[in-house]
């Protein structure tokens, strides 16, 4: 399962610097692109870093850390899109993709704390 995550992040990492790339080249938009592309990146490296945890409590900590950046980039995406940057069409891929990774994350993190409190 946790390839499956680093996989994930890293396909929305790429994503998410597409959109950036559109949001400042075509929309002229800065600030909250920025932004976007700050929390939306984070949630693959800490995925990333993960591989490395020097325990399970680290592993956890890392994988909360990237679940926190993806509630953050689907709170940059809400009002990407509530401010017409991001149209319909591209706002309901992107913050699928963004909610697909959350899922993910809260059952792995549910996971992990289960097989913990046994």
């Amino acid at each position: 399962m946790a390839n499956a995550i680093q996989d994930k992040s890293r396909a929305f990492a790429i994503r998410i610097i597409n959109c950036y790339k559109y949001l400042d080249k075509e929309k002229r938009e800065r600030i909250m692109s920025k932004q976007l592309l700050r929390c939306g990146t984070s949630i693959g490296a800490n995925t990333r870093e993960s591989k490395n945890a020097q325990s399970r409590m680290d592993f956890l900590n890392k994988l909360n850390i990237a679940l926190k950046e993806a509630d953050e980039t689907e709170y940059w995406l809400d009002l990407l899109h509530a401010t017409n940057y991001l149209d319909d069409s591209m706002y309901e891929s992107i913050n699928s993709d963004c909610e697909e990774l959350i899922k993910l994350l809260t059952s792995i993190i549910k996971k992990i704390k289960e097989t913990s409190d046994k």
